[in-house]
């Protein structure tokens, strides 16, 4: 039996794709694999974009109702969502701090690696999606290094596939490796069934006609 649509999950990928950040095709993948879609977050490449996508974090994350005391933005992307999500959390009136980190620690002024409001409590980590479960990884021993406690993840879109294990594939996702092998609770705004569901119902026969592609790549590879 399908699922009801998720209504934030719904207006989410209409504007990821109205915003060109989510598009189809073909495209190779970190794993290796030709995918019908692709995701870049990049692509929230100007304010009113950059602004939407944020406001998108925020309502996913206060209807969660996930415990956290700040956010941490894991570099590159991780760090405007960071700040453009504390923004907008404090526009709907939960202002928190947020930190980010550099590549390569600075050995001048200030110094280190973490930029913002000083690492503490509770941190949410917000990225784009999760491939690996590398940039998740790092950022935990970056929190904890600073004495707070990773307490989640926030993500765009959950891709619901199978991860790559020394070269084979993995019967977990890397979503599912965070929360069962990392113990951290992941939010995701949409899923690819979201993204399915989206394509199904789409009155564009261009978006109709990714539907089928899309579902043959979640049979084969999904979770």
């Amino acid at each position: 039996m399908t699922s009801a649509p998720d209504a934030l999950a719904q207006d989410f990928v209409r504007f990821a794709v109205e915003a060109g950040v989510l598009r189809f095709g073909e495209f190779k993948t970190k794993a290796g694999r030709l995918s019908p879609y692709f995701f870049n977050a990049g692509l929230f490449d100007d304010g009113a974009k950059l602004g939407q996508a944020a406001g998108f974090y925020a309502r996913r994350l206060l209807a969660s109702a996930m415990p956290f005391d700040m956010l941490f933005g894991p570099a590159y992307k991780g760090i405007t969502l960071a700040a453009g999500v504390a923004i907008e959390l404090a526009r709907l009136g939960r202002n928190v701090p947020y930190a980010y980190n550099r590549k390569e620690a600075k050995d001048h002024g200030e110094g280190g690696q973490l930029v913002g409001a000083k690492v503490a409590g509770r941190v949410l980590i917000v990225d784009d999606v999760i491939s690996a479960g590398t940039s998740v990884r790092e950022s935990i021993a970056m929190i904890r290094a600073a004495g707070a406690e990773p307490c989640g993840v926030v993500i765009a879109l959950d891709r619901q596939e199978r991860s790559v294990e020394d070269g084979k594939d993995a019967p977990w996702s890397a979503v599912q490796f965070v929360t069962q092998r990392l113990g951290l609770p992941v939010v995701a705004i949409a899923t690819l069934n979201d993204l399915l569901q989206y394509l199904s119902a789409a009155g564009d026969p261009a978006l109709a006609a990714c539907a089928a592609p899309v579902q043959a790549y979640r049979e084969r590879y999904g979770v």
